[in-house]
């Protein structure tokens, strides 16, 4: 992680509260989509430093989220 640019720094921050509260809110409820979206995107931002593959690989996260569940039915 490149912390002599801010904004990896904070994007990463950030991305990681949003997984954080996925991961607790997954725990909660014993949802494992919630769970393990909510530990990728705590994790995977320590092996990333482009700010546009972090917010891209955020919103596939949050996408597969969403979408998986209405197409498995």
């Amino acid at each position: 992680m490149d912390l002599t640019n801010p904004t990896v720094l904070f994007s990463s921050l950030f991305i990681g509260l949003i997984g954080f509260a996925l991961f607790l809110y997954g725990k909660k409820q014993a949802d494992l989509k919630c769970l393990a979206v909510g530990l990728v995107m705590c994790i995977f931002p320590y092996f990333v430093t482009s700010v546009i593959t972090m917010w891209a690989v955020t919103g596939g996260c949050l996408a597969s989220l969403y979408f998986l569940p209405r197409f498995a039915d």
